[in-house]
């Protein structure tokens, strides 16, 4: 397909996703600009039968940059991705056979109250008042598409931001006292990634970043939204059936078991 069209790429990711299958290539013509690139997205959101519960964070590559001039990038978390594990208890989270698959060590951000209509200059000093709980957590990052994150943003940001779940651990209860906390991630034993978060400078800039897009397309956040805010030790791909764990020292850990996606409402 060469088309360029918003409704025609976005019933190809959507048509694929919902019968839970892999897509060869790219349906149509990546998106060269953001504004082309949120078009497709938001065609996405409106054909997808679930209700957007939150939102991903992602900076955008600097080899990107002056094609996609902004920071950062964001994509709807639906409700059923939203996962909620006991402790102990590893969250069972589904990727794409034959698409692309990883997961990412993340704060996550609970929304306290919905946001002014309209209010578009919010900034990582100012964002505090709307964090109602502070979490560790994790991303799982998941496309039909294998090569997604090579084509770069635009197509990311067009795939629901190449978002298929957030997982909610452990509130970091006294995050107004810290500056950063340690990360590490391990699958299935081994040692992945280890990373460092500054929670002002990246979790709080995200809230920030995403309370503006979404003053920019005219909507707003709303309390009880999730943001998973960026990853800390770097994307790790990851296949069916293995497991992963994030450790947030001095706070807790997050488990994912990474299960297949199957059609919905199978």
């Amino acid at each position: 397909m060469n088309t360029s069209n918003p409704e025609d790429i976005s019933a190809g990711f959507t048509a694929a996703r919902a019968a839970g299958r892999s897509l060869p290539a790219y349906p149509g013509t990546p998106p060269a600009t953001l504004a082309q690139a949120y078009a497709v997205q938001a065609a996405a959101i409106t054909r997808w039968p679930d209700a957007v519960a939150g939102w991903k964070v992602a900076r955008v590559n600097p080899a990107f940059a002056a094609q996609f001039p902004e920071e950062r990038l964001i994509g709807p978390a639906f409700a059923a991705n939203i996962h909620r594990p006991a402790a102990g208890e590893a969250a069972q989270c589904p990727v794409f056979d034959g698409g692309f698959a990883a997961v990412e060590a993340e704060v996550v951000v609970v929304v306290a109250e919905d946001a002014p209509a309209g209010k578009a200059d919010w900034t990582a000093d100012t964002v505090a008042p709307f964090v109602k709980s502070m979490h560790i957590g994790v991303e799982v990052a998941s496309s039909p598409l294998a090569t997604l994150n090579d084509i770069g943003p635009g197509a990311v940001i067009s795939d629901f931001g190449n978002n298929w779940g957030v997982v909610v651990g452990a509130e970091i209860a006294n995050w107004r006292e810290l500056e950063t906390i340690d990360v590490e991630t391990f699958i299935d034993g081994q040692s992945v990634g280890a990373g460092k978060v500054a929670l002002k400078p990246g979790p709080l800039g995200a809230l920030a970043f995403t309370l503006n897009k979404r003053a920019q397309q005219g909507e707003i956040l709303r309390a009880g939204d999730v943001i998973s805010t960026g990853m800390i030790t770097g994307v790790h791909d990851i296949r069916i059936g293995q497991q992963s764990r994030h450790v947030f020292a001095g706070v807790g850990e997050v488990q994912v078991q990474i299960t297949r996606a199957v059609a919905v409402g199978t």
